[in-house]
């Protein structure tokens, strides 16, 4: 069976943790290249990994089946434009974890029918936690889904989107998600703290308690609403704190929270596609 060589443009945290997930679950190291300006950030990767390392965004994508890149958005033109006419002759596999840049945009900066699996991973999927919204466009092969999907489970989780506009949502949800969950936190933490805990006591139990109830929503296949349910004894401690935020319409605010999120997702990928 023929093992893809893969080249990630941009050796930046995103890059860099899909590397050592793709090592992790046994891509040959020979089989994967790396391009950024950055000699010390390719020095690393080469100390660490052995894998093949260029500052030649040209060079890296010679021999490619896949090409991911993993720059910043507003850069993404800038270094796809150099190399449109290599992509349009081998047709690789184009895979984009630039937030906000649309397939049209990519299409027409490589300028060709090119196949293109839009990525939308958070920032956990550099601890391989990570949760990530994958859109292919139609030159997209069966086996090219395959391929994107395995590259992305090695740093975590992935879901399949038919309509490319979910991933506004998606960034609205999941990429901007845990700059939520750290609020409630550091919130919950702050609380503890006024009614009296030390402040690692506090912290500790804010992070222990956050994990186990995520650990406790993903392997009991229970409802979120369910797990609440079977939480919240009647007259109980937890009714009288989940009244107060329920009459404060925290349901209400984490609606508008995503609604303005998905908004500015979208105002920056019309303002980035036109760069």
């Amino acid at each position: 069976m023929h093992t893809p060589v893969i080249s990630i443009i941009g050796a930046g945290n995103m890059g860099s943790s899909l590397i050592g997930g793709l090592i992790k679950d046994g891509h040959p190291s020979d089989k994967l290249w790396a391009a950024d300006p950055s000699g010390e950030k390719l020095t690393q990767l080469k100390t660490k990994f052995d894998i093949n390392t260029t500052s030649d965004n040209a060079q890296a994508i010679q021999a490619a089946d896949t090409i991911i890149f993993a720059v910043k958005p507003q850069a993404f033109a800038h270094v796809a434009l150099p190399l449109k006419k290599v992509i349009a002759e081998r047709k690789p596999l184009v895979i984009s974890i630039a937030a906000g840049i649309r397939e049209a945009s990519i299409q027409q900066w490589l300028n060709g029918k090119t196949p293109i699996v839009r990525a939308m991973p958070n920032t956990p999927a550099l601890i391989g936690c990570g949760a990530t919204a994958l859109y292919a466009n139609p030159y997209v092969t069966e086996s090219q889904r395959n391929l994107a999907e395995s590259i992305l489970r090695a740093v975590g989780v992935v879901v399949w989107l038919n309509d490319e506009k979910l991933m506004d949502t998606v960034t609205a949800l999941s990429g901007s998600g845990p700059a939520y969950f750290f609020l409630m936190m550091e919130a919950l933490q702050e609380a503890a703290e006024d009614l009296g805990l030390p402040t690692e006591t506090a912290r500790l139990l804010t992070l222990q308690t956050a994990l186990g109830a995520a650990r406790m929503a993903i392997e009991s296949g229970t409802s979120l609403a369910e797990l609440r349910r079977k939480v919240t004894s009647p007259g109980g401690t937890t009714e009288k704190a989940i009244s107060v935020l329920e009459e404060n319409n925290i349901r209400r605010l984490f609606k508008q929270a995503l609604q303005a999120a998905k908004l500015r997702s979208e105002e920056l990928a019309t303002l980035l596609g036109k760069e």
